[in-house]
């Protein structure tokens, strides 16, 4: 195939899928190498920007998905405003913002980090796929650790987790809570990795 339609295919398949497709099924598909489909893409979101389309091609760490273009939302908002779900809480927001730094993590250490009970914000986040479950922790009670989903990274307009900010600096008394929080953290994945080698 020529070059642009390998451009029209892969816009054809990111359209079709509606949803990010990951690299690897781009290569298998165009019989390509990862290296020559990242350059294609990569040609596709530069092509778009400059041309100052509608859509957007965006990575999504190991996957593609088309997207409006930002700078249209104002109007697809209008167009579509029935379909918008509504925003997010203050407390959703909080739990989210927990989860994606501390990934993965339990809903007991959301509730420890907040102080009270976010069941029902886990809940809800978790039927907005902005998180998921990805496994047990290998403790008593095996409590399901949860993590941030592609949505996620797609609603904030980030590529991967590294995107994210900076945690902003805190007291030394809340710097040396959080630290013991990291450390609590790494000392049950060590444990948990420990006791999946066991079993």
């Amino acid at each position: 195939m020529e070059r642009k339609e390998l451009e029209a295919a892969v816009e054809a398949i990111l359209f079709a899928a509606g949803e990010p497709v990951p690299a690897e099924r781009l290569c298998l598909a165009l019989e390509m190498s990862r290296e020559q489909i990242d350059a294609l893409c990569g040609a596709l979101a530069d092509r778009y920007r400059y041309d100052r389309c509608g859509l957007r091609l965006v990575q999504l760490g190991e996957s593609y998905q088309l997207c409006s273009a930002p700078e249209h939302a104002p109007v697809i908002r209008k167009a579509l405003e029935g379909r918008r779900p509504p925003k997010l809480s203050q407390t959703a927001l909080e739990v989210l913002s927990i989860v994606a730094y501390f990934q993965p993590i339990t809903r007991a250490y959301i509730d420890q980090i907040r102080g009270v009970d976010s069941a029902y914000t886990v809940s809800q986040l978790a039927d907005r796929d902005l998180i998921e479950p990805c496994g047990r922790l290998a403790v008593p009670g095996r409590p399901i650790q949860y993590r941030t989903t592609q949505t996620f990274l797609r609603s904030f307009g980030l590529s991967t987790l590294e995107d994210l900010p900076e945690l902003p600096q805190v007291s030394t008394e809340e710097g040396q809570a959080a630290r013991a929080l990291q450390e609590r953290l790494a000392l049950l994945r060590t444990q948990a990795e420990s006791g999946a080698m066991e079993d």
